[in-house]
């Protein structure tokens, strides 16, 4: 399995490693040895919402390798729903098989990408 996590500017970083740590540690103990990853954005660094740096693996490539997308939450979401350039290149996971988020990554719903599946997101963003 491949799994591609997304991440962006103004992301919550626990939102992104609360669901990396665990997940990799699935090859690391040797449940999933053939899970493989990587961490992709489209930008060449991306700057969380406490100004922490994180430096992804793929930059601005096609997201349609993975059988796997996990998009974090954070208050960049409520920008990236309006980057159209941003949203393009998401789209081109839409060959993945799962595709999952957490928190407010959800607001990324409001393109075709996610319509039509379940959805749910922290209480107080259902508004944004």
């Amino acid at each position: 399995m491949k799994v591609a996590f997304v991440i962006f500017n103004q992301m919550t970083a626990l939102d992104f490693i609360g669901i990396y740590d665990p997940l990799t540690r699935l090859r690391s103990m040797g449940l999933m040895p053939e899970l493989n990853w990587d961490i992709c954005a489209y930008t060449q660094s991306v700057v969380d919402d406490k100004e922490l740096v994180f430096i992804p693996t793929k930059v601005a490539e096609p997201l349609d390798i993975y059988d796997l997308l996990i998009v974090p939450g954070g208050f960049g979401t409520r920008t990236l729903i309006k980057d159209k350039v941003f949203i393009e290149w998401l789209k081109t996971a839409a060959a993945c098989q799962l595709k999952t988020s957490v928190c407010t990554g959800s607001l990324l719903q409001r393109f075709p990408l996610l319509r039509g599946t379940v959805k749910t997101t922290r209480k107080k963003s259902i508004q944004s």
